[in-house]
């Protein structure tokens, strides 16, 4: 019971990650409000992003940037496990960006959806549709 406690709590950044998937997904998928499904949305991009950035974590390891002169001019060989990767944490930048692009542009959707018909209940709109 111990062990499992402690694999537990050594993981806790990828439990809050999967969990937070989870959330969002169900948001997503089990929701009639579109409102609802965008902040599903959002909080699953959210959750990919905190799982990518802990994948990318390395203990004992510092930024990517050599002192001038090391390992370029004198030749040496420069210990890649001595430097954490910066690319992970680049493309979460990123990917941080284009979600605030997309939940702004959903909800700017939202809105248009609302003034056409009135709502923002998916069953609703599906049956305004049909008429």
């Amino acid at each position: 019971m111990d062990n499992v406690l402690t694999y537990i709590v050594s993981g806790y950044n990828y439990w809050a990650a999967l969990i937070l998937i989870m959330i969002g997904m169900y948001g997503m998928i089990a929701k009639n409000n579109l409102l609802k499904k965008v902040i599903g949305m959002s909080i699953f991009q959210s959750a990919i992003i905190l799982f990518y950035i802990s994948i990318s974590y390395k203990s004992n390891a510092s930024i990517p940037i050599i002192a001038h002169g090391h390992g370029v001019a004198d030749h040496t060989a420069i210990d890649p496990n001595l430097y954490v990767n910066p690319l992970p944490h680049v493309l979460m930048l990123t990917a941080i960006v284009v979600g605030v692009a997309t939940l702004g542009v959903a909800l700017a959707v939202l809105q248009k959806i609302y003034r056409v018909h009135g709502t923002i209940e998916e069953d609703e709109i599906l049956e305004s549709i049909k008429e």
